[in-house]
């Protein structure tokens, strides 16, 4: 059988645990709200309604995709370049290639800034690696302007960071909604763990701290993980609503 990510691939390593996923997760939750196309995410209703059931779904495709057969990770990638023509149409407008690829490039990003802060260190090749799996997803939705290779990407990633990303009504409205959804406590934990993982532009656009409590709190979950703790921490934590699904993220 051939597989869209190959059996062994670092990618499959980092998308097969909850923890890395939940990184990811909350990443892509601080530059989703600072992204200057964050407008198309508002316009069908479902981000402010639910905006961690909307963040979990573009985590769960790609996580999907990762871990796929290769015609059937094809297919799910088709699924979402159709749920977005769809939303174009009904918008009357077209999304633009850096919008699609600002969100590749922050699973790319995630992928390997959580990784490393959880895990280890990245070689080179593994990092590659990374870029490569997300690079194929981009071609196959048929976004423009793809870089050709890491470095291109690490270069086009910092210009991204410094030209898409603005503070905006949006992203106050946003911030709330994720307080209201996940409750004091776990908005807070939120906050501590983008302060660590997000990069410094937007970590100055959402005014976070550059410290962080988790830099304390991390060794400790670290070695609850060897006790096979973590997933009761994990489950104090986390919305009651998403416990089964995100005990279902962990594939290793």
């Amino acid at each position: 059988m051939k597989w869209f990510v190959k059996e062994g691939s670092v990618v499959r390593e980092i998308w097969g645990k909850a923890d890395t996923i939940l990184f990811i997760f909350a990443g892509a939750s601080a530059e989703f709200a600072v992204n200057k196309s964050v407008d198309w995410l508002y316009f069908t209703g479902k981000l402010p309604a639910d905006p961690l059931g909307r963040l979990f779904s573009t985590v769960s495709y790609a996580r999907r995709i990762v871990f796929s057969e290769h015609q059937a990770a094809l297919k799910a990638i088709d699924q979402i370049s159709a749920i977005h023509r769809e939303v174009e149409h009904k918008r009357g407008a077209q999304i633009p290639d850096w919008a699609y690829r600002d969100v590749l490039f922050m699973l790319i990003d995630y992928s390997i800034r959580s990784f490393e802060l959880l895990e280890r260190k990245l070689t080179a090749n593994e990092r590659t690696e990374v870029f490569e799996v997300f690079q194929q997803v981009g071609a196959r939705m048929g976004i423009r302007g793809l870089p050709e290779n890491y470095n291109s990407w690490l270069e086009m990633r910092n210009k991204q960071l410094d030209d898409n990303f603005v503070k905006s009504s949006f992203s106050v409205d946003l911030y709330k909604q994720y307080k209201k959804h996940l409750g004091s406590p776990r908005y807070l934990m939120l906050r501590e763990v983008q302060v660590q993982i997000v990069p410094r532009q937007v970590r100055e656009l959402l005014a976070l701290r550059r410290w962080s409590a988790l830099t304390l709190i991390l060794p400790t979950y670290k070695f609850t993980r060897i006790l096979h703790l973590h997933k009761l921490v994990r489950g104090l934590i986390l919305p009651e609503k998403y416990k089964v699904e995100i005990a279902g993220l962990d594939a290793i």
